[in-house]
This record gives C-alpha cells, sequence and structure tokens, in this order.
C-alpha cells in the first residue's frame, strides 16, 4: 500500500512540478520529496543534464542507461578495506565491506546489502538473458544485479558495477 501511495505521489508531483514549471516528461525536473509514511526513505530525483554534469561518462551511462563496465576494471573489484559502499548518484548507504567477497566475476561482489529497503530489485530480461537488476531504491540508479550463487548465510551475489559506487573507508564514517 505504502508504495502505491509513493508511486502516486511521485506522478502527482511530477505532473504538477512540470505544469508549474513548463518542462516535459522526458526532462524531469529536479525535487525531492517525503514519502507519506513514518520512517520512509526521501526519494530523490536528478535531472539528465545534472547528472551529465556531474558523473563521468561511465558513470552516467551504468547508472542511468543501465549499461555495465567491463568486467575486472572498475575501481572496487580488488578493495577489501573496511568501510561503507554508497551510491554514486545519490549517497545512499547501500553495502558493507563485511559482506564484500571475491566471486571471480570481475565486478565487487557482497553478499547482502545494509537493508533490504536500500534497494529495489525487478526482472531484466535484456539481453537474452533473464536476470534481476538491482537500482538504488532512493534514486532508481542501476547498480547491476543480483544472483543465487552467492555464499552462506544468504546465498546471494550482488554483482555491483564499481562505477555505481563510491566508497567511505571505515575511518570516515559519519
Amino acid at each position: 500500500m505504502l508504495r502505491l501511495l509513493s508511486n502516486t505521489f511521485t506522478r502527482f508531483s511530477s505532473k504538477a512540478i512540470r505544469l508549474v514549471q513548463g518542462t516535459s516528461a522526458a526532462e524531469p525536473p529536479s525535487f525531492r520529496f517525503r514519502a507519506l509514511a513514518t520512517g520512509s526513505m526521501e526519494k530523490t530525483e536528478f535531472t539528465k543534464e545534472e547528472l551529465r554534469k556531474r558523473l563521468d561518462p561511465i558513470q552516467y551511462h551504468v547508472t542511468q542507461e543501465k549499461g555495465t563496465e567491463r568486467p575486472f576494471t572498475g575501481k572496487f573489484n580488488k578493495t577489501y578495506d573496511e568501510g561503507i559502499y554508497t551510491c554514486v548518484v545519490c549517497g545512499e548507504k547501500l553495502f558493507s565491506s563485511k559482506t564484500k567477497f571475491d566471486s571471480g566475476c570481475g565486478w565487487p561482489a557482497f553478499n547482502d546489502v545494509l537493508n533490504k529497503g536500500l534497494v529495489k530489485l525487478s526482472k531484466d530480461t535484456s539481453n537474452g538473458r533473464i536476470r534481476t537488476e538491482v537500482q538504488c531504491a532512493k534514486c532508481d540508479s542501476h547498480l547491476g544485479h543480483v544472483f543465487d550463487d552467492g555464499p552462506k548465510p544468504t546465498g546471494k551475489r550482488f554483482c555491483i558495477n564499481s562505477a555505481s559506487l563510491n566508497f567511505i573507508p571505515k575511518d570516515k564514517e559519519s
């Protein structure tokens, strides 16, 4: 029910702001709103123009166009320092280094998220395969995919593009 209310609110808010600002649905305005339930996440949207200025080309391609960086090329593939991995677009804390493992797949792999509500999972049938896409729940950025071949205790392998992440070392966490 909350998701339905949130989605309805999002569509209504987007249309209302576009009417006021005179923008089209193709270029959504930059705005922020709080979902309707206590304790829920603040949803964040950015314009394509804002993101193109702030992100490098591979970050934009991965997060906004559902791209994938080449395996073994990402800066966090072999990073095992203690800390937190955040969404490169909105800064939401998503993964802990405590759940990171070397899966050998060429992308950073985690067997869990910090909190289940931080990511959205959806069916992805692109490229002739059936997979489960992982998106940031706060800003809808594409992060990667999740598979059921990970280690215990979850059995999950969140295969995440380095380009979709930032890293905050443990000594710099707030």
